[in-house]
């Protein structure tokens, strides 16, 4: 008997080490949570640096890659999602893998990568400081490990940030608008220079090129009464004359212009908010918490994410800087009211497609993929900035308000919403293989 049950134990060992090959092992329950921190301390940087819409996504998805990654379980069979994704060559796994602190080792290495993105590098310096402390308290080997497997992490990452053409385009020529019907000038107050022009060219991680989710495009410019584009344009003038409460607190809620300049006689000064990107990680890290997601879903939700955002804005200015397409400010002053203003400022880019409408779609498309297509929840993103919070039956209903907030704030055409709002589910559709579906 002594013998039959130490062979039992034997074989339930070799049984539970077995199915640790196939399945990672959980995360404490306070592990859980802990990316929300990092992800909302970068969020407070690219607020603070001002930085550009397509310029934020760069950032939040190549640190939330890193995130994923770092915390990536080295019992799993499943590949590394960097190997699914274009440019990247994932870090091959150490030895010593079990005695590695992966919680730790992806939060050093989102800060690492973090860092070396954004411009203000202190604003990430107390977290840096705090997480380096961590790793001090883990035993020498647990530590050293830890590091090293950090340290390839977020060298994987940063080698291709640094072969995505985004250093080429900082000296890429400013973008010159001429006077041609339809086609884009700055616009009021500021008439600022285009924004990201050759933004492009950066290379995707997922879509084999820039063009491969082109809408159709624009209506044609024309200022006939029975075209669709005059009716288009009529459509903004008269919404912004009869403009409900409700569509104004829409608008206003989904603005998300990081930089929104007040002139007040001869005195300027601006507004820093939240880009739609980083609105669109709040949302995330909203469903996360709500769903009571894991540390490795949590990861995955960010990583894909922000991912298919990267993706969606490269398309998105593929198309507008191709079809040039005015903004609505501009025809209307010139043809209908010429001290007309919209609700909201207009961005400095061309109309087509609305940026709102890809971006939204492409994150819905992915959440919604991961918590499925009836997940009700509230938005609250919003408060620390607005005092504003809205509620949602699903996450494509949200998306859905979002694109149409810009038709209510006088910045863009029906088209560029519809389309657009296309655009962006087929980016988000090239990211589902990488996920698997949850449905609840």
């Amino acid at each position: 008997m002594p013998q039959a049950r130490h062979l039992a134990a034997t074989l339930a060992l070799f049984a539970a080490m077995a199915t640790s090959c196939r399945t990672p092992t959980p995360e404490p329950a306070d592990t859980a949570p802990a990316q929300h921190r990092y992800m909302d301390a970068l969020t407070a940087v690219v607020v603070h640096d001002i930085l550009s819409p397509p310029v934020a996504s760069r950032i939040y998805a190549y640190a939330s890659l890193a995130y994923h990654e770092g915390l990536r379980c080295h019992h799993t069979s499943q590949p590394a999602l960097l190997d699914s994704l274009q440019g990247f060559e994932a870090p091959a796994m150490p030895d010593g893998q079990d005695s590695i602190d992966r919680p730790l080792a992806a939060a050093l290495a989102f800060l690492t990568v973090a860092r070396s993105l954004v411009f203000s590098k202190d604003s990430l310096a107390a977290l840096t400081s705090e997480t380096d402390a961590r790793l001090e308290t883990r035993p020498a080997g647990v530590g050293r490990r830890t590091r090293a497997w950090a340290d390839a992490v977020a060298s994987a990452v940063l080698r291709r940030a640094a072969t995505d053409n985004y250093r080429q385009t900082r000296s890429m020529p400013r973008y010159s608008a001429f006077d041609e019907p339809g086609k884009w000038l700055q616009t009021p107050p500021d008439y600022a220079d285009a924004t990201e022009p050759h933004w492009l060219r950066i290379r995707p991680l997922r879509m084999d090129s820039a063009a491969q989710c082109s809408p159709p495009p624009p209506p044609p410019f024309s200022l006939d009464a029975r075209s669709r584009y005059a009716r288009e344009l009529r459509e903004v003038y008269h919404l912004s004359r009869h403009r409900s409460p409700q569509m104004d607190t829409i608008a206003r809620f989904w603005d998300d212009n990081p930089f929104v300049s007040e002139h007040v006689g001869h005195l300027t000064y601006a507004t820093k908010k939240l880009t739609p990107v980083g609105h669109w990680v709040g949302i995330t890290g909203i469903l996360c918490r709500q769903s009571q997601a894991d540390a490795h879903t949590t990861a995955l939700a960010y990583a894909l994410t922000t991912a298919a955002v990267f993706d969606a804005f490269i398309s998105c200015w593929d198309e507008k800087f191709r079809s040039r397409t005015v903004r609505p400010v501009t025809v209307i002053r010139q043809h209908l009211d010429p001290t007309w203003s919209p609700l909201l400022q207009t961005p400095s880019f061309p109309e087509y497609t609305s940026g709102h409408s890809v971006i939204t779609a492409a994150a819905a498309t992915v959440l919604s993929h991961l918590f499925g297509s009836q997940h009700a929840f509230e938005d609250t993103t919003e408060v620390p900035y607005l005092g504003l919070r809205r509620s949602f039956p699903s996450i494509e209903a949200a998306a859905d308000e979002a694109g149409i907030s810009r038709l209510y704030g006088g910045i863009h055409f029906r088209a560029a919403i519809e389309n657009g709002k296309e655009q962006g589910r087929r980016v988000g559709r090239l990211f589902l293989p990488l996920a698997p579906r949850t449905e609840r």
